[in-house]
Parts: structure tokens; sequence; C-alpha cells
């Protein structure tokens, strides 16, 4: 059994204390759900920024997908940059950045700038998730390290959940440009307060000084393997459907090249005394099993937050306001839970608590796919929050079995590695869902379309009862006729639409029920219930 290196004095903050820590939360966490809300806010704007640029909604999707390319990109290199240039200096430095960069976007006069400026807030603001989590980490006191997780996953699992609302409420009664402009004085209002109240932990002015006296020597090698290497993924998870994936020269290109540069960035890394991404945690079998449940809180997260959406809008006729009412409940669940889960987190084995979640959020999944297009308002909400109970019973434990599992001084390494595990897993989570969406939506379209012959009498009594509703309001018989074959149409459209998104919701259910047994990856020594940041995983 491997256990994690006793954690001595020198690697605490002696200024640690109950009353420091939630000074500290609330400023952090808030800096955090900023940068993760940019990840899907702009997704219903798409629309509107397209009409005031004059571009296409394919053009305009670029204003996701450089933002999320970016992002990918710099957030295993959080670890090592923190660490260089000082974590208090480059979180300051990200919010500053990240602000500017979307009042520039705000403020974009053409497409081609709005794409560059959400290029550089998402480069920028990379650092922001990572760096929120070990910050909150280090400065809580080791009985509130659970509490510091739950207000970390409430910013970072609420955000998404929320953001399309938000910003179809913002495009709705403002404009889309505040959809940007909104984060800049959040983003200058919280610098000064994290100036005066957050500080580097000793052991990292300790490693930054070596490492500075030793001579900065910038990976140069492993910094462009893994630019080009998530970045490429990133276009392929991003523009693999719109381009139908394979068939596609840039698809097939970008995902050769990810294939063979990601491959290289761990070779790479692996043989290196100062990587830029230590690669070396995931040795740690509990380490490695957390990132892999990470993933998949993120797949599921992310797919289903796109999907439920669609679904209420497209089939239902949900407006946006409607689509909104119904979803924000399952956050609040996630918002009320979580601060319960931190506190259980430190009492109850953690393996326990994961396991419990998984389950909860297969259930859930699994109970979508008895939906259909006269499902009510009120099932929908319900089953909503039965989902978000689930995410919320997830986000805290498995983020105690990472962090527990390695030395304290690797924390921002760590950080940095299962944020970019959510986020890569929420990408694959949305290019999934909408593939097998729009796949699967014509395989069920072939095979309703078969039963439409003149043998079915089921057919010949549905067009019979049509032509008669739509002939009292039309004055000949052909014309009913054509309505009633144009009514059958739009019936065979939706009833495959509905049939592709139980699919997903049943892909997704057994995914998460197909998690609970790696749960037992997650060792963890007996003994009396120690705090969550001190115990020794194996």
């Amino acid at each position: 059994m491997e256990s994690a290196p006793a954690i001595t004095t020198e690697h605490l903050d002696p200024e640690v204390s109950p009353t420091r820590f939630w000074a500290i939360a609330p400023v952090v966490a808030m800096a955090a759900f900023m940068e993760v809300l940019d990840l899907s806010i702009a997704n219903v704007s798409l629309l509107h920024i397209a009409g005031s640029l004059s571009a296409s909604k394919s053009q305009a999707t670029w204003v996701l997908t450089s933002y999320t390319i970016t992002n990918a990109i710099i957030l295993p290199l959080s670890g090592w940059l923190a660490s260089t240039l000082g974590r208090k200096r480059y979180f300051m430095g990200s919010i500053g950045a990240f602000s500017i960069a979307s009042l520039l976007s705000g403020l974009a006069p053409t497409l081609g700038a709005l794409i560059f400026f959400r290029a550089i807030q998402g480069l920028v603001g990379g650092g922001l998730q990572p760096n929120a989590q070990a910050i909150l980490s280090d400065a809580a006191p080791p009985e509130k390290r659970g509490m510091a997780f739950a207000l970390y996953g409430m910013a970072v699992v609420f955000a998404p959940a929320i953001g399309p609302t938000l910003g179809g409420w913002i495009t709705d009664h403002m404009s889309w440009r505040w959809v940007f402009l909104i984060n800049v004085p959040v983003g200058f209002l919280i610098l000064p307060l994290i100036k005066s109240l957050v500080r580097d932990p000793p052991h990292f002015a300790k490693t930054r000084a070596m490492r500075l006296k030793n001579g900065l020597r910038l990976d140069y090698i492993g910094f462009s393997l893994i630019a080009l290497g998530l970045g490429s993924l990133q276009v392929v998870l991003d523009r693999g459907q719109q381009n139908d994936w394979f068939s596609s020269t840039l698809i097939l290109s970008m995902t050769v090249i990810a294939a063979f540069t990601l491959i290289g960035f761990v070779a790479w890394e692996w043989l290196r005394h100062d990587p830029i991404v230590d690669l070396h945690l995931f040795k740690n079998t509990s380490f490695a099993a957390a990132n892999l449940l990470m993933f998949i809180l993120g797949f599921v997260l992310l797919g289903t937050t796109v999907l439920l959406p669609l679904y209420v809008q497209s089939l239902m006729g949900y407006t946006a306001v409607e689509a909104g009412l119904m979803l924000s409940p399952g956050g609040l669940a996630i918002l009320l839970l979580m601060p319960l889960v931190g506190q259980l987190v430190g009492r109850v084995d953690p393996r326990w608590l994961v396991g419990f979640g998984f389950l909860i959020l297969g259930i859930a999944m699994l109970s979508m796919t008895h939906f259909d297009t006269e499902t009510n308002f009120q099932t929908l909400m319900w089953i909503r929050i039965l989902q978000g109970s689930g995410m919320a019973f997830l986000f805290i434990p498995i983020n105690t079995v990472a962090f527990s599992s390695i030395p304290v001084t690797k924390s921002s390494n760590a950080s940095a590695i299962i944020n970019m595990s959510r986020n890569i897993g929420g990408s694959f989570g949305i290019s999934v869902a909408t593939t097998i969406l729009i796949r699967q939506a014509q395989f069920h379209q072939s095979l309703l379309v078969r039963h439409i012959n003149p043998f079915n009498p089921n057919l010949q009594s549905f067009l019979a009862r049509s032509r008669s509703a739509f002939a009292q309001g039309i004055q000949t018989g052909g014309s009913a006729t054509g309505e009633a074959m144009g009514y059958l149409y739009r019936n065979l459209l939706q009833q495959s639409s509905m049939l592709a998104y139980i699919d997903d919701f049943r892909i997704m259910g057994v995914i998460s029920l197909a998690m609970i047994p790696l749960v037992f990856l997650l060792r963890q020594k007996k003994g009396p219930h120690p705090s969550p940041s001190h115990t020794a995983l194996e």
C-alpha cells in the first residue's frame, strides 16, 4: 500500500484558521464561477451574435470553439505556471487579464475580433479553476477541507448548469455583449480582495526560489506538444459532428495530430526531471481512478446540460425561460446538498458517497428514458433535481480522494490535472451527446418510415381523423389530405427525435452505473475518522 507522504508543518500555512478561510472562500470561488460560467453562457446568444456581426451561425460557433481550445491548452499547464510565477501572482494576473479580455470581447466590432478575444479569454482564464481549488484547499483548516471542496464544487458545477439560462436572460433583456461585459465589474471587484486575503503557502515560496535559482528553463517541446495536441483534440470534439467526422479532411487530420502529439507529450514528460505536467501522479491508483470518475462526471454534467434544454424546447415547445425554470431546481439541489456532503466527507468513507452518487445519477438518467412529449413540467423538474442530487454526492468525495492521496506540495499540479479531466470529459460529453442525437434520430426515422404504407390500418385511421379535423377549416378535400400528410411527417420527425434523446439518456445512465465498481480502486486506510485533507489513500 503506497501512502501519501506525511504533511509536515513547513507545508502548512500558519495563518490557516476558520475565520480566514471563510473570508477567502467566497471570493476565490467567485473567480472560478466566473470563468466556468463563460464555457456555456454564450451558447444561447449565437444567433444574436451572428445577426449583429453579419455572420452565419456556423461561423459564430467559433466564438465557443476558440474559448474551449485555449482553455483546454492552459489547464494542465496552470500548476507549473503557478509554482513558477507564484500562485497568488498568477491567480491575480489571470483575473485581471480575463476581465480585460471580457471587456474586449463585449466591445468587439467584428466576428474575427470577437473570436480572437475569446481565445485570449480562454487562455488567460484557464488557470482560475485549478488555482482556486488549490487556494481553497490550502486555506482550509483540516476539519474544513470538505467544505472547501464543497464551495469550489458549488461554483464549477452550478455555473454550467445556470449558464445558458442566465445567458438567455441577459441577451433577451439587455444585449449579447453583456454576456461578456458582466465579467468586468466582478473581476475588478474581487481583485483587491484577493490581494489582501490570499497568500502563497511557505512551500510555494521555497519551490519558486529554488526553480529561479537553478535557472528558469521552459520546456518548449512539452509545451508545444500539449498545446498542439489538446488544441487539435478540442477542434475534433467541437467541430466533428458539424463536419461529418472522419469524412472531413480537417477532422481526420486533427485527430491524427492529436493522437501523435499527445502520445509524444506523455513519453516526453514522463522522462523529464521537472515536467510542466507531473504525469507521475497517475502512478497513484486512487488519483488515477479519481480522474476517470471526474471525467465521467464532466461527461454527464455537460452532456445533459446541452440535451435537456434542447429536448423541452424543440419537442415540447418550452420557451427559453420555461426551460431555465425546469433546469434551475437541479442547480439549487447541488447548492443545497454540497455543504451537507462537505460535512459528511470527514465522517463517512468517501467511497460510499461516490458509489451512492453514481447510483442516484444513473437512476435519474434511466428515469429520463421514460420521457415523452406529454411529460409534465413537475416530472421533468423532479428528475432534474434527482440528477443534481447525485452530482452533489460526487464532486467533493472524488476531489477529497484525489488530493488526500498525494503530497501537499503537489496540490497545484493535481488540481490542474483533475480540472483538465473534468473539462475534457465535458467536451466529450457534449460531442458524443450531439452525435448520438443526430445519428439516432436518422436511424429511428428510417425504422418508423417502414410503418407508413397503405396496408397499415393504424396509419389509415390516423390519416382519416387528421383529414376530418383539417377539412373543417379547409375548403377542399385535397388540401385537407395534404395537411394531414404534413402533420404525419411532423409527428414522424418528433417521435424519431424523442427516441434519439432517450437513447442518449440511456447511454449516460448505463455509463454512470458502470462507474460504481471503480469506487473499489479508491483504497483508504482504516482507522479513526481522519480529516479529509490528511487521509492517506493508496
